[in-house]
């Protein structure tokens, strides 16, 4: 059983079908393709997960074999050393991911090994729901529907028994990178998705009133949960389903949006790195400068965002509608393109899911599938007054604004607070750049 993105025991259609096809190896590839571009959240995030999962397979009398290298190499090598005939895995649809795939496939031909594709990360596997004239949906809200009409298996119990083996030689120990000072992770793991979430499950009634509130613990936290299979999407939406609130329905949409993306991405995979409406490739754009080192250090002078880039580089998750103010900002104010935002959020989230990303990024810069046009501009200010009203978000992010005594708006203090505070003036004129934008963009209609 060759583990990816299912670091978890329960509902794993794929690990099942390894049990019921004879004594199974857990096997984990430390592939430098991934792991290279990974930044200090995402290497001890995963290295904890792995650890999460090792320690659930001791009680069953194995363990997790970790090995390092090319997956086409190791994964043949580590089959051959065990006598496999067969490696089991959960298809991945995502470009490297299917590619290595292919390929891991064809040398486990040639070694007379075969590999089999069981379940996926997604309820709806990418490419299963189309149109009605055979094509990928372009826009969520068809797409939503299709993909709730055509649905999904129920969750499956973990294994009760079978057979287990080990690697004797070979492999590599767990990685435990060290965590930088001051990045606070959350628990890995599947015992802490499962915790986590029914922790959260009581108040998604709330889920549509408090999740845009960057100041309230009012989001479910599950999205690094879901990038890296501690739990299925399966799951949830069982739970969910036995629900009748607008918030349970709500939350439902928003796993629906993950898999919206996972299928566009499948659909289009040059859309990772290029745009999906090519047009917006003509716009122009500016270098990357101190614009855009002002950004990834939130010290743009804009508290919301700064706020933003803040928690992302001490915990490596984001609060959502912040990500959207935030790459607003870098796209729109900073006219810098989407793919160097996109490229930071990968590298420093736990929860960088590669689809999402991407397509979140592509919705900000106006390229994406659905209806978000250019012009619509963030203000960060007024973002900032209306969805953190209090200001609790920013001051507890951006610590010179944190004291309301010297600081009585957070959200736009004032110059001679600023020098008191040592908080950086703002970069660049919200509204004199929001002109620019649009001006950009009038280029490429015309």
């Amino acid at each position: 059983m060759w583990f990816r993105r299912d670091l978890r025991l329960a509902d794993n259609p794929a690990l099942l079908e390894a049990v019921a096809d004879g004594p199974v190896m857990p096997l984990f590839v430390l592939d430098p393709a991934l792991w290279g571009p990974a930044g200090p959240s995402r290497r001890a995030y995963l290295g904890a997960s792995l650890r999460a999962l090792d320690g659930q397979l001791r009680e069953h009398g194995t363990r997790l074999s970790v090995v390092r290298g090319d997956p086409v190499r190791r994964v043949v090598l580590t089959a051959r050393a065990v006598g496999a005939e067969r490696v089991h895995v959960a298809a991945d649809f995502g470009p490297y991911g299917a590619r290595r795939d292919d390929a891991v496939e064809e040398a486990l031909a040639d070694a007379g090994i075969g590999l089999v594709r069981t379940g996926s990360p997604y309820a709806v596997a990418p490419g299963r729901v189309r149109s009605g004239s055979g094509e990928p949906y372009k826009v969520f809200t068809p797409f939503s529907k299709a993909w709730s009409d055509h649905g999904w298996r129920d969750p499956v119990d973990p294994p009760s028994d079978g057979s287990w083996l080990e690697l004797d030689e070979d492999t590599a120990e767990i990685p435990e990178p060290a965590v930088p000072d001051g990045l606070q992770l959350p628990e890995a793991g599947e015992a802490a998705a499962l915790r986590r979430w029914r922790e959260f499950l009581p108040g998604v009634g709330d889920y549509g009133d408090v999740r845009d509130d960057p100041g309230r613990d009012g989001t479910s936290r599950m999205s690094v949960h879901l990038k890296w299979g501690e739990i299925h999407p399966r799951t949830m939406l069982a739970d969910l389903a036995r629900l009748r609130s607008a918030g349970a329905a709500t939350y439902r949409k928003e796993l629906a949006w993950r898999e919206f993306y996972a299928d566009v991405l499948h659909a289009h995979p040059a859309s990772a790195r290029e745009y999906l409406r090519p047009e917006f490739a003509r716009m122009a754009y500016d270098e990357p400068g101190p614009g855009l080192d002002a950004w990834e250090r939130g010290r743009t002078g804009f508290p919301v965002v700064d706020a933003g880039m803040r928690q992302l580089r001490q915990t490596g998750w984001m609060h959502n509608r912040v990500r959207m103010i935030v790459a607003s900002f870098l796209v729109k104010d900073l006219h810098v393109e989407w793919q160097h935002g996109a490229r930071h959020f990968m590298r420093w989230l736990v929860d960088g899911d590669l689809a999402s990303n991407q397509h979140g990024w592509q919705w900000t810069a106006g390229s994406g599938t659905d209806a978000a046009p250019f012009f619509r501009v963030f203000n960060p200010t007024g973002q900032s007054r209306r969805f953190d009203p209090s200001g609790s978000y920013v001051r507890r992010w951006v610590e010179e604004l944190s004291d309301p005594d010297a600081v009585p708006d957070p959200h736009e203090p004032d110059d001679d607070v600023r020098r008191l505070v040592g908080y950086p003036e703002p970069i660049v004129d919200h509204a004199e750049e929001r002109r620019e934008a649009l001006a950009r963009w009038e280029q490429i209609r015309r």
